[in-house]
């Protein structure tokens, strides 16, 4: 543990409770992708196996898988319980939400089986869930970058998704200075996400902090 991984592990913590008490607050979905909630669920469902297999590593570490498993997937049911309440922004949400989210799961799957530390299914659903976990937000960018725009709630929360991520490289160099050693698997796919993040990140500072109006990337 290292305060960079504190400060990504609270970042993460953060994104999700603000997604949770907005809508729980204004029962808005406006702008948020199902499909990548549903890909972060299954993320951390396929990621946490271990803990069927009560590999303890500390109550703090524990806490964390847990709550990862049972936020992501209480947002799914959130979402899904709109379909009868709120018809018709769920419908709008559902149209919206049109990337075609099979080839990430294939994609993630294949890398999973070839980059493993061990050909077990616990750890290719390890590796999985990282290759997942590092495109899981593309549904969500592809579905802003059709409106051309986004709620604030939306916003903050994939910059604070972005954020956790970013902190875990210098996590990662942390570890491999003072520890000798680091996860090649999740430093490669971390990579990949904070990449994928990198146009978000500019538009947010020029909107956010610069109160610019550029436009929201394309993610084609």
């Amino acid at each position: 543990m290292n305060i960079f991984r504190i400060l990504g592990d609270f970042s993460h913590l953060a994104s999700i409770l603000i997604l949770i008490y907005t809508i729980r607050t204004t029962q808005v979905i406006e702008g948020i992708s199902f499909k990548t909630q549903a890909l972060y669920a299954l993320v951390f469902i396929t990621r946490y196996l271990d803990l069927l297999t009560f590999n303890y590593v500390s109550l703090y570490n524990t806490i964390m898988k847990v709550f990862f498993i049972v936020s992501s997937a209480y947002i799914v049911v959130l979402l899904q319980s709109f379909s009868k309440t709120h018809q018709i922004a769920y419908k709008e949400m559902i149209i919206a939400d049109t990337f075609k989210i099979q080839y990430l799961l294939a994609a993630s799957f294949a890398l999973g089986l070839v980059f493993n530390h061990k050909f077990s299914v616990v750890e290719v659903l390890w590796s999985f869930s990282l290759w997942l976990e590092s495109v899981a937000i593309l549904p969500q960018l592809f579905m802003l970058s059709k409106s051309g725009k986004a709620k604030s709630l939306t916003v903050h929360y994939i910059f604070a998704l972005g954020l956790y991520r970013a902190l875990y490289i210098p996590n990662w160099c942390w570890r491999y200075w003072v520890e000798g050693k680091v996860e090649k698997i999740a430093l490669v796919a971390g990579l990949v996400q904070t990449l994928v993040y990198s146009d978000f990140f500019y538009i947010y500072y020029k909107k956010v902090f610069k109160g610019g109006k550029g436009d929201l990337p394309h993610y084609v």
